[in-house]
């Protein structure tokens, strides 16, 4: 059954769509030119004109979805650019509402380290001993009025990453109640406090000033706690799952999917992307065949929808096979 290419293709098991696929987006106020991205070949933080050129191409060659990050000017210690309605996620919303909003999903990251002074996705609370907790309950208060804030300005879909303690629940509560009862939640269900993370807090600039962020992530050794914290978001209202980040957790992604009757996602997170980048660039990889075939990975494991940095080039690899 492998003897020509239209053979295997008539009976391969898993196929790998442009549809299936997200892009994500960083966009930052106050630059006029878009910024490379070193750790992150080929990535940039985005002006608003730049995004809206990349976005118009990416919905073009067939992507899903996108996906936006934002980095504002001006950080404080509450995040208070997250839910400012002239904040740089919700005036790259309405940008884009107008120009792909009707032929495509407009996704938006919902959390708080890119926008605090101190880096962590949540409202800190100092001790007089100069210890450092995150106040959990403030964090809710503030995650359902960005979820707010982001739905005004057209996102299809929330995506609350800061794995906080029923988040989903005062997202979805927050948005059924300012009207918004039709916006979709893709839940950060099972994010792993993975070191794989690095280039992106380089690209979002959101590196943690102290500590880290183990107290709320996922603990990498742990599979069963994954899946509780998938099956409470679902209890709450998430619409869809995701498992970040991908490859180092595709059996993860494949409990999940026996699990659950829910879209699950999959994060192909930044130091993936890095890592066959830097290979692929020293003539170590087959470079297009190796991210064809990690994407296929995560698809096989179960994942209904992939967050990658490569989404619009293999969507033109796709319709354009050489």
């Amino acid at each position: 059954m492998r003897r020509t290419p239209a053979l295997r293709r008539l009976v391969a098991q898993t196929r790998l769509s442009s549809s299936d696929l997200v892009l994500p987006l960083f966009v930052k106020e106050g630059i006029s030119e878009p910024a490379p991205i070193a750790s992150m070949p080929g990535v940039v933080q985005h002006t608003r004109d730049s995004l809206r050129k990349a976005a118009a191409e990416a919905v073009a060659d067939g992507v899903g979805g996108l996906i936006l990050f934002g980095i504002p000017a001006h950080k404080d210690a509450r995040g208070s650019g997250a839910d400012d309605p002239s904040g740089i996620v919700q005036v790259a919303l309405r940008d884009l509402a107008g120009e792909v909003g009707d032929a495509t999903v407009l996704m938006a990251d919902l959390c708080l380290d890119e926008y605090t002074d101190h880096g962590h996705c949540g409202i800190v609370v100092e001790s007089a001993a100069g210890e450092h907790t995150i106040d959990n309950d403030a964090t809710l208060v503030r995650y359902a009025s960005i979820a707010v804030a982001q739905a005004s300005a057209g996102a299809h879909v929330v995506a609350p990453s800061g794995m906080m303690d029923g988040q989903v629940a005062a997202i979805r509560a927050g948005l059924d109640t300012a009207g918004f009862s039709e916006v979709a939640i893709l839940a950060y269900a099972a994010k792993f406090a993975s070191a794989l993370y690095g280039p992106f807090r380089d690209a979002a600039e959101c590196a943690p000033r102290f500590g880290d962020r183990r107290t709320y992530q996922q603990d990498v050794a742990n599979s069963d706690e994954a899946l509780r914290e998938v099956a409470l978001d679902i209890a709450e209202g998430a619409d869809m799952v995701m498992v970040k980040p991908a490859m180092a957790y595709l059996d993860v992604v494949a409990r999940v999917r026996r699990m659950v009757d829910v879209p699950v996602a999959a994060y192909q997170v930044s130091g993936e992307y890095a890592m066959v980048e830097a290979a692929a660039a020293h003539g170590w990889l087959d470079r297009e065949s190796v991210i064809l075939e990690s994407l296929t990975s995560i698809r096989r494991a179960g994942a209904d929808i992939v967050l990658t940095y490569w989404a619009a080039e293999v969507a033109r690899l796709l319709r354009d096979p050489r």
